[in-house]
């Protein structure tokens, strides 16, 4: 028989296939007579995601993702080192847990960036912390002799020491990019959209200050570092329950989950949070 089948073998497919309609209607009709009504449309609902606002890039992250990039990139600033060590820190944390706060790894390493107790990095409580793994390996990584001058991946090996070194490279286009937008290095440069977030966490002011530093939200800033602060709260909004942010005449909020003309015109960096 050809790959079609038989005239027989279509009149049966077609039978089965209309009894499978059939019985689909009866119950949904029952369904329907009970109160039960639901509507399915897989594409009308957006999974929540962030994603680069400002180029047109395939990169996407999911919220728990997005907030520890955001915490990379930030403690990097904070720390005062240049955009080129974000990048390091962020294709690292890329090749070793995927931007997630592993509890678990090879032998006792854990974390964002796998880094193992035995070895001096910190306790595991320390180290799956975001920003004290972060700190960590930006502290490591600025004892690498002219580490300004390598490549990501030599960089980044030269701080992991690990089996795989040459596997840093293959994150280093997405790194940067989210490095350029995490940053501030270009406005408005990145994005979250999701439809629902807990209640306002007065917690996140310290968490702000530990994370960012200051100047960080209600005060004049330079543009750079009012789209890092902005970049910050936007990758944190689902966790403290962020409703806006507006900086330089733009606000971003989640259901829209994109950047647009309106807010603040101003050089502060203004949000709002979900009553408590």
């Amino acid at each position: 028989m050809g790959h079609h089948g038989s005239v027989a073998g279509r009149r049966k497919r077609r039978r089965r296939d209309g009894l499978a309609a059939a019985v689909g209607a009866v119950v949904a009709l029952a369904l329907v007579a009970a109160g039960v009504v639901w509507v399915v449309s897989p594409r009308s609902v957006a999974a929540p995601a962030c994603a680069l606002a400002s180029v047109s890039a395939p990169y996407r992250l999911d919220l728990d993702q997005a907030a520890n990039a955001s915490t990379i990139a930030a403690v990097g600033k904070r720390l005062g080192l240049p955009d080129h060590a974000v990048t390091i820190a962020l294709a690292t944390a890329l090749q070793e847990s995927r931007l997630r706060n592993l509890t678990y790894g090879d032998r006792d390493s854990v974390g964002l960036f796998q880094q193992r107790p035995s070895q001096g990095w910190g306790t595991p409580a320390e180290l799956t912390t975001p920003s004290y793994a972060a700190a960590a390996f930006y502290q490591h990584l600025a004892r690498v002799p002219d580490w300004e001058d390598l490549a990501v991946t030599v960089a980044a090996q030269d701080v992991q020491h690990s089996a795989a070194g040459d596997a840093y490279a293959q994150w280093e286009g997405e790194a940067r990019a989210w490095a350029i937008a995490l940053t501030g290095e270009v406005p408005a440069g990145f994005a979250c959209s999701f439809t629902s977030s807990p209640p306002g966490d007065a917690s996140m002011g310290a968490a702000l200050a530990t994370e960012v530093g200051s100047p960080g939200a209600g005060v004049a800033v330079a543009p750079a570092r009012g789209w890092l602060v902005a970049a910050w709260l936007v990758g944190h909004a689902a966790e403290y329950g962020v409703t806006s942010v507006s900086f330089a005449g733009q606000t971003w909020t989640p259901d829209g989950g994109s950047w647009r003309p309106g807010g603040t015109s101003g050089s502060a960096v203004e949000y709002a949070q979900r009553a408590p």
